[in-house]
């Protein structure tokens, strides 16, 4: 019988082998495309079976999300958070929570269909343990944070406020003002991304090692299952915690672009 080197799914083999060695940061884009089209398909689905009355339990959920988030963001966003912080909050969360999400999917489900795919050398499925989706996450909110820094000072106002503060506008503290403001709007980006991107991936590596301990034995295999159970747990948490942590970030950015100093 002649073998058409077809994958399981009866994908053509060259595009199985495209797969299989996609670069990292287009396996992230893709998957955050698809979470991002879930958690729309979701809020969809709420409004559309939403009701003026007695609210069922998925909508009294959503509102009660929709209602932490907003008074997340009056206590710290000081103008309309209606017209555009709040609902970038809720975005953020949501699609941040979704993409963290993905590392509680069984890695055995995922090799099996990445592997029918014929992606056969690793499938990277959790798009913010890969730190060029972080990065661009943060990049995003830095470009409003600038954004809004420009439309509430105008231009001369946002060049004056690099060379003028902190430190006074006497003309010998312009390059210590600029190296200091330059070092903070630097810094934003690279704590934001990697702080997302650190608690995610080193999850993955921890998972990683209680495997490897439950090889080395009877005695290493009861405890890398006692340590995983435990660490699954508090891992739940942590996929929850960094979603939030992204989006105050996100509305204490924003805000930091409508202040002076």
């Amino acid at each position: 019988m002649e073998n058409s080197g077809k994958s399981a799914l009866g994908l053509d083999p060259n595009v199985a082998a495209g797969l299989a060695y996609l670069p990292i940061c287009l396996i992230g884009l893709i998957i955050s495309i698809i979470t991002g089209i879930v958690g729309l398909a979701f809020f969809y689905w709420i409004a559309k079976g939403s009701t003026t009355g007695v609210p069922n339990k998925k909508q009294a959920f959503v509102e009660v999300l929709f209602l932490k988030i907003d008074e997340n963001v009056r206590g710290i966003f000081h103008g309309d958070p209606n017209k555009f912080v709040g609902p970038v909050a809720l975005t953020v969360f949501v699609w941040v929570l979704l993409m963290n999400a993905m590392d509680l999917l069984p890695v055995d489900w995922v090799s099996m269909l990445t592997g029918a795919l014929g992606a056969h050398h690793g499938f990277r499925i959790v798009p913010t343990a890969d730190v060029s989706t972080t990065f661009a996450l943060a990049l995003s909110v830095w470009a409003m944070m600038i954004f809004f820094a420009i439309k509430e000072k105008g231009v001369g106002g946002f060049i004056h406020e690099l060379f003028c503060s902190p430190f006074g506008s006497n003309p010998l503290l312009w390059p210590l003002n600029f190296v200091f403001n330059l070092v903070e709007y630097i810094s934003k980006p690279l704590s934001h991304s990697l702080r997302l991107f650190g608690n995610m991936y080193a999850g993955e590596i921890i998972f990683l090692l209680l495997w490897l301990l439950a090889t080395a034995g009877v005695v290493g295999f009861i405890g890398a299952v006692f340590l995983g159970v435990g660490w699954a747990v508090f891992h739940i948490l942590i996929v929850l915690l960094q979603a939030y942590i992204f989006m105050m970030l996100t509305i204490v950015y924003i805000q930091m672009g409508h202040e002076s100093h």
